[in-house]
Formats: C-alpha cells, sequence, structure tokens
C-alpha cells in the first residue's frame, strides 16, 4: 500500500514520528513523506533536514511560502501552495495520504487535492480553537478527508457534526502521546549544555499570535513582553519562537527585543524538535504561554500550565492549565501562585494506550 505523509511544520512532524517508524518498517506500506511549509524555511530552522536524518526511502520536498506573515502574505503563500500541489498531485498518486492538525500550509495542500479525489486520513481533527484561524483550516480539512482520526470523545462528536456521520471516525487519543511512558529524560547537565541554557529554574515559555486585529496583536504582544521582562528577573525564560503564523513576526520581534534586553536570564529556541522540547517540558517549572501543548502534552509531565488569551479557548483541558487574559499584571500575578503550588500529580484526557498501533490496525483493515 501506497502511503503519503504530508508534514509543513517541525511540530506535525514531531506528533507523526511514532506512527511514521512503525510504517517505515511494516512491508505493507510504501512509505513516501511530502515535506512543505516550514521545513524549507531558514528562518524557522530549515527543519527538512531533521527529516533527512531519519532516513526515508522517499522524501518530497514542495517549497511555496514567501517571507511575509501579514494577512496579504499568507493568503499569497495559501495560493502558492495549492498552485505547487494541484502539480504534485497531478503526477503522484497514493492508496491513502495522512494529513495533520490545523496549519495554513496543510489546508492548502489538502485543498489542492480535492480535484484529484485524494484519499485523506485527517489526524487530530473536530478540535476546536476559538482564538486561532487554524480552526476553520482544521475543518477544512476535516471536510475534505475520508477517514478521520480524533483524540477525544468530544472531538469525535465534533467531527461528526462537521461531516455528517459517525462512520470512519475514530478516537484514538493523541499521537503525540503515543511513547509517553517510555519517555526518559536525557542527563540534565548535558541537555542544558546543549542549548545553552543555565542550571537553574525556569519557566518554558511559548506564544502564538491570535486571529485579532493587527492592532491588537500588537498590544498582545507588548503585555507579553511586558509580563517575560518582570519575570525574567524572578526566573529564567526558555522561550520557543512562534510559528509561520499570520502576524508570527510581531511576537518574533518583541522576544527578541525582550532577548537583547534580559540576555543573563532569557534563552531563545527556534527548534527544540520534539525529544528535546519534552526534555524542557520535564525540567521545567512551568509552562507558559498559549501553544497546545500545555493543553494536551503538558500534563503527562504533571507540568502546571499557564494558558494566556483565547487561541485554545474549545480545547478540552485538565485540572492542570490555568486560563488568564493578555495582561501583563494578571499574567505575572497567575504565574508567581502558580510557581508557588505544590508539584501534583495529573491525569491527561488526551492520553490513550498506543493510538499510532490503532491507525495502523484500521487503515490496514479499511484497505
Amino acid at each position: 500500500m501506497k502511503i503519503g505523509v504530508l508534514t509543513s511544520s517541525r511540530a506535525d512532524y514531531g506528533i507523526y514520528l511514532p506512527l511514521l517508524n512503525e510504517l517505515k518498517t511494516d512491508s505493507f506500506f510504501e512509505l513516501e513523506i511530502i515535506a512543505f511549509g516550514t521545513h524549507l524555511s531558514n528562518e524557522h530552522g530549515l527543519t527538512v533536514k531533521d527529516i533527512e536524518k531519519d532516513r526515508y526511502n522517499t522524501i518530497h520536498k514542495i517549497s511555496s511560502l514567501i517571507e511575509d506573515d501579514s494577512p496579504k502574505g499568507i493568503a499569497i503563500s495559501y495560493a502558492n501552495t495549492v498552485l505547487k500541489f494541484s502539480k504534485f498531485w497531478n503526477e503522484n498518486h497514493f492508496d491513502l495520504v495522512l494529513c495533520l492538525g490545523d496549519r495554513f500550509e496543510m489546508s492548502a495542500a489538502v485543498q489542492a487535492s480535492i480535484p484529484f479525489n485524494v484519499k485523506l486520513a485527517h489526524i487530530h481533527g473536530g478540535e476546536t480553537t476559538l482564538g486561532a484561524i487554524d480552526n476553520i483550516y482544521r475543518h477544512q480539512i476535516t471536510l475534505a478527508s475520508n477517514l478521520h482520526f480524533v483524540s477525544s470523545n468530544n472531538n469525535m462528536k465534533k467531527a461528526e457534526q462537521l461531516i455528517g456521520r459517525s462512520k470512519d471516525i475514530h478516537n484514538v487519543g493523541s499521537l503525540s502521546l503515543n511513547d509517553i511512558n517510555f519517555f526518559e529524560p536525557i542527563n540534565k547537565v548535558s541537555f542544558f549544555k546543549k542549548f545553552g541554557i543555565k542550571d537553574a529554574p525556569y519557566i518554558l515559555v511559548t506564544f502564538h499570535p491570535e486571529t485579532v486585529s493587527f492592532d491588537d496583536n500588537i498590544k498582545f504582544a507588548k503585555e507579553m513582553k511586558n509580563a517575560l521582562n518582570y519575570l525574567s528577573n524572578k526566573i529564567n525564560l526558555i522561550i520557543t519562537m512562534p510559528n509561520a503564523d499570520t502576524l508570527g513576526s510581531v511576537y518574533r520581534k518583541e522576544l527578541n527585543f525582550l532577548k537583547n534586553t534580559c540576555s543573563g536570564s532569557v534563552t531563545l529556541i527556534e527548534n527544540f524538535g520534539k525529544i528535546n522540547y519534552f526534555n524542557a517540558m520535564h525540567y521545567s517549572s512551568v509552562l507558559l504561554g498559549n501553544t497546545s501543548s500545555g493543553i494536551i502534552e503538558a500534563a503527562s509531565f504533571n507540568k502546571k500550565v499557564i494558558n494566556v488569551g483565547n487561541r485554545q479557548k474549545g480545547r478540552d483541558y485538565g485540572e492542570n492549565v490555568y486560563h488568564v487574559k493578555f495582561d501583563s499584571k494578571k499574567i505575572i500575578e497567575l504565574t508567581e501562585k502558580t510557581l508557588q503550588l505544590p508539584d501534583s500529580k495529573f491525569n491527561n484526557i488526551y492520553k490513550k494506550r498506543n493510538p499510532s498501533n490503532k491507525i495502523i490496525k484500521i487503515i490496514k483493515k479499511l484497505y
């Protein structure tokens, strides 16, 4: 069976990994990777090199993004991606193509496939993030897909509402948690040395833009910077940089300014990769920002999360997540309060046993 895997960013590739490792060694499948989006962007770490290190027999590389994250720039990148994939789908044929998540590039690749009747399997559909335009892209991908692997019962119900049927929708849990029981952190000193991190307590920080006006994102980015500036005088900050979202450069500008003014306590990381990010989460004191990893993965590391703003609004979340508005004073107050709370153990509502194996069994049965 010839199976293609669409991967457009460091984030989705990290989630795919346990599934890719099984597909690569299963003789039933002829696996081909389709790498595009920020994987081919120098600004975002040229992460296609990480894919190449994993030694797949076939890696297709499709470059379509422009270096402009304004609404017009995103629209142009979307259109470029559709054009590039119209040629790709015309020349390449698969029995099934996997797609994951909610990126605009992923949506563009999927939309281009519709006239070619490409059979698609969508992972992490049915989720809701009202504060991000990705919510629309995710639902577009769900509507275009034939097979659905969702991460919770609520997400299954949402997918059913979107496509109008329950057939071919499977709750397998979150694929990113597939190997979480086997995760063993690397030596702390070695990890810190590798990324130039001080051996001291730190907050793991990730912020992305919200789906709001340009002026509001400028305001939110400044509130973020003001809060982080204050906190950097109290504790070290390890900050992972934003993805190629609309207006992501607004946040990057403030984070780079923060780094230049608070260099002793602030470390900026362009790309940890999945395992190193898990190590960073493991050794952190708390998570701060508005990324899905705080909602989906942090509970498995028994980490408390300060979730800022509305980007993740609508997702199911566990008791380890605390919510706050994009207000620097409120962010500071909640972060300081959370840092004082005792350690706790948390149940992860997204965790199910061996999602990758379930996905493979379902695909084999159906195709």
